[in-house]
């Protein structure tokens, strides 16, 4: 570690960087809690993910959000919506797109774990769109999902057990 000053602490960019992230770009929202009264500030502001890892998720958007501040990130999927709890660790303007990038780490495991469900259905969905142009026809999201836990599952159940 390198030290700044008596009060700040710098971590090399390999040390920041001990999860592996997975490009997933999905439409989200956020919405930033409010630690006095434990209450949400305002209703969910639009975002994009651009990558997600066990440690947390780095997505796109129009508002600045402060660092440190704890947020509720909806991430939806046909009918349902996860919300997943993380704390905002940096926040940067991009000079190219002129979205805020925000990255978060997760409050809790289980959020992490919620994300990277998300994350499985979301490919899954992808697969079985691959799979149905390779053979000719449409497979369902069943099929596809079977397939998918065939080839899959030893490597995803590496990451947590």
């Amino acid at each position: 570690m390198n030290k700044k000053n008596s009060d700040i602490i710098t971590l090399p960019t390999d040390e920041r960087r001990r999860f592996i992230r997975h490009p997933l770009s999905i439409p989200i929202s956020y919405k930033i809690v409010k630690k006095t009264q434990n209450a949400i500030k305002e209703k969910g502001l639009p975002a994009v993910t651009s990558n997600v890892s066990m440690g947390g998720l780095l997505f796109s958007t129009k508002h600045p959000v402060k660092v440190g501040s704890l947020i509720v990130i909806k991430l939806p999927f046909k009918d349902k919506i996860f919300n997943v709890q993380s704390k905002v660790v940096h926040c940067v303007k991009s000079p190219e797109t002129k979205l805020y990038n925000v990255g978060s780490s997760f409050y809790r495991f289980t959020d992490a774990f919620k994300t990277k469900l998300v994350e499985q259905i979301y490919l899954i969905a992808e697969y079985r769109d691959l799979r149905s142009i390779q053979l000719g026809r449409e497979i369902s999201l069943e099929e596809a999902s079977r397939e998918w836990i065939e080839r899959y599952a030893e490597r995803f159940k590496r990451l947590y057990w």
